[in-house]
């Protein structure tokens, strides 16, 4: 029984939340939501293993990346290499822009 009092009042809880959001932004439907402003955080730096999913390349291609182009924006802290990110997606843009 006690444990359904903590059941309803975290739903209400939880409903109230959602609907303070939703008020909020009643009169400028055009605002984000919580859930949109969450997919819009961007991390500065890409570790280098997680570097071709950025990219869509292979593992193996992600590995060779400084070797083959060595202008490619990328950092080293204490022997890891790290993609500033922004840097690496106007970079990206740069390079299928010269190729086309």
């Amino acid at each position: 029984m006690e444990f359904d009092f903590i059941w309803i009042g975290l739903g209400i809880a939880v409903a109230g939340f959602f609907i303070g959001e939703g008020l909020k932004n009643f009169n400028n439907p055009e605002a984000k939501s919580l859930f949109d402003s969450l997919d819009d955080v961007q991390h500065g730096l890409i570790k280098e293993n997680e570097v071709h999913d950025f990219m869509g390349i292979s593992k193996e291609d992600a590995k060779t990346l400084i070797d083959e182009y060595p202008d490619i924006p990328h950092i080293k802290i204490n022997k890891k290499v790290y993609y500033p990110k922004e840097k690496l997606r106007k970079w990206l843009m740069e390079i299928g822009n010269n190729n086309k």
